[in-house]
């Protein structure tokens, strides 16, 4: 491909625009093509964003665009807001996908937005933004600031994560969701309508293949059109009286769809959203819903040893000691896992989701933990007291080191009442709070409570004994 046809591969000109009128109305493009709409008035969804007299939606009518970022699910509309945006703008539109582009390209397409710059603004659009790489995103940065181009970029991916703090300060990020059901049920009318119109034919489909339709798009109306386009090429026009006609059943919708793919990236929003509802399941005590996330994960091909890492993470933050078995459940069925093999290894793990979802839960000593860090770090000067060091040597011992330190087996109850283990200064302070563990009332940390209780009251009896 030399640099001319390079060049007009990236930019859609008003003959390439003509070409697709022409393939749009013979049905030869797909159809989730040809129903792309083509003004606001046509969009459906993100009323959110576009609602009446949203800001988007006024500056989209008014012309003036800016530089945003549209992150949401596949199917959403990014790209088609894009091309309404541009249109509404009367700008020229260069597209760009990170998946198959690099600099070469960025370089080429600013080029060509600056050789277009007296006739009209240029709208550059770049699919999957967030696959390109730190370099790549900053070669943008100095043409946006100078207005060479209206940067639009689409990504699934959480902006936050994926792209520079340079191009998020010069673009505006706006969240698409994915479409209902009652706006995918109006793509779906709309599409019926369009194939009917320009096949002269009559689409017969019952409320359940309908609903089938839409529950098997999850959202995505690009997914919604190719599936009913597949259904519908699948088969031939049937011919009756008064015309043609074709039916779709939720039995052909099944056998089309095929087994579905899950959605899941192991580097993405979608595995931390899985992985986030499985750890907040198993923490509310729901062993059906814990067990459903991680069966999400595993369909859509996640490791299973993730899942037992995370079982040992809440082991000792949300349960703690009010069930210390429970860390050693998830131990064992770690290594379960490892002896056996996924198949089995999988349905132990599955056992200790189970039983840790339904374990007394604390995160007493999570919370406990944390505010020792804190402590720590603000009096990390503060010396060992003399009767906590070890006695090492006799200059260690001539400096008092270990002297008077009871050895707590040698006392009643192996406990030394009254003992201090803090820095002397944070002992003697008022201004720190030393209590960090305060266990719930829950499982065996009911137990340690009593436990904590019946130590203080005798250091309290030691305290009040040494000034009588």
């Amino acid at each position: 491909m030399n640099k001319d046809q390079h060049q007009s591969s990236l930019f859609s000109s008003t003959d390439e625009h003509d070409t697709q009128a022409n393939a749009l109305l013979s049905g030869s493009i797909p159809l989730a093509a040809r129903m792309r709409p083509k003004s606001l008035g046509d969009y459906i969804g993100q009323q959110h964003i576009l609602g009446l007299n949203s800001p988007l939606k006024q500056a989209i009518k008014e012309g003036h665009c800016h530089s945003l970022i549209f992150w949401g699910p596949p199917g959403s509309g990014k790209t088609t807001l894009a091309e309404i945006i541009a249109k509404h703008a009367k700008a020229s539109v260069i597209r760009l996908s990170a998946v198959t582009s690099g600099i070469k390209d960025i370089r080429l397409a600013i080029e060509q937005a600056k050789n277009r710059a007296t006739e009209s603004a240029t709208v550059l659009f770049v699919d999957e933004v967030h696959r390109f790489n730190k370099s790549q995103q900053d070669a943008f940065l100095p043409f946006i600031e100078d207005g060479t181009i209206i940067f639009i970029g689409a990504t699934t991916e959480n902006p936050a994560f994926e792209l520079n703090q340079a191009i998020l300060s010069r673009a505006r990020v706006y969240t698409l969701k994915k479409l209902n059901n009652d706006e995918l049920a109006l793509v779906l009318s709309r599409a019926l309508s369009l194939v009917n119109k320009q096949d002269d034919a009559v689409i017969s489909l019952n409320a359940d293949a309908r609903q089938s339709l839409l529950n098997r798009s999850d959202g995505d109306a690009r997914r919604l059109l190719n599936l009913l386009e597949n259904c519908l090429d699948s088969q031939t026009y049937k011919k009756l009286a008064n015309g043609k006609t074709k039916a779709i059943t939720v039995e052909l919708i099944a056998q089309v769809a095929g087994s579905k793919i899950a959605l899941y990236d192991k580097g993405g929003d979608a595995f931390y959203d899985l992985i986030s509802a499985f750890h907040k399941s198993v923490r509310g005590s729901d062993p059906d819903a814990a067990l459903y996330w991680y069966a999400r994960i595993l369909t859509g091909g996640g490791d299973a040893l993730y899942v037992a890492r995370r079982l040992l993470a809440i082991a000792s933050e949300d349960i703690g000691n009010a069930d210390p078995r429970a860390m050693q459940l998830a131990i064992n069925a770690w290594d379960t896992f490892h002896r056996v093999g996924p198949s089995e290894g999988e349905r132990a793990i599955a056992q200790a989701t189970v039983y840790m979802a339904l374990a007394p839960k604390s995160n007493a000593v999570y919370l406990a933990f944390n505010q020792a860090k804190v402590l720590a770090e603000q009096t990390s000067s503060l010396d060992v007291p003399d009767h906590l060091k070890n006695a090492t040597s006799k200059i260690t011992q001539d400096l008092g080191h270990g002297e008077s330190y009871r050895y707590a087996h040698n006392e009643v109850n192996a406990f030394a009442s009254g003992e201090n283990y803090f820095p002397q200064a944070l002992a003697q302070s008022l201004s720190f709070d030393t209590e960090f563990y305060q266990p719930s009332d829950r499982g065996l940390e009911k137990q340690l409570q009593e436990k904590l209780n019946y130590l203080k009251q005798l250091n309290q009896n030691s305290s009040e004994q040494r000034y009588d």
